[in-house]
């Protein structure tokens, strides 16, 4: 199995901008999740005109690969036509909490390629999870 790179997953990202759909806010992302067998998910963002509908490229590349049998996550990039680089909203991270081990890193990019790494943890800290779903 070939190694995937870090500026390969980074290619994939931005090539998905392309594919987002977003008539209404004209603000693309795109994402690229590596699993730890090397397979890339890819992801973009899908505007609809009745916005709560609309889902982020973060949760499509995640919900790609989790409706594919993945759950053994290694990576993900996600990128945009930000300033700095861009940061996932709150339901994103909440998704990432969910099927992703809590030190996969996460990249944070940009078109011009700002970087910033970190981590799922560090993205949610004190996050809803399973484990608070128990009663006592």
């Amino acid at each position: 199995m070939e190694k995937i790179s870090e500026e390969t997953l980074k290619n994939k990202a931005d090539e998905m901008l392309d594919e987002a759909y977003v008539p209404y806010s004209r603000f693309p992302v795109g994402a690229a999740l590596l699993t730890k067998d090397g397979q890339v998910f890819t992801g973009c963002n899908i505007e609809n005109a009745s916005y709560p509908l609309s889902i982020c490229a973060e949760r499509t590349a995640v919900f790609k690969a989790v409706s594919e049998g993945e759950r053994d996550f290694e990576k993900l990039v996600v990128t945009g036509h930000t300033e700095g680089p861009i940061s996932p909203c709150g339901a994103c991270r909440q998704v990432l909490v969910e099927f992703c081990d809590p030190d996969m890193t996460v990249i944070l990019t940009n078109k011009k390629g700002d970087i910033f790494n970190t981590t799922v943890s560090e993205l949610l800290p004190g996050a809803f999870k399973e484990k608070d779903m128990e009663i006592n």
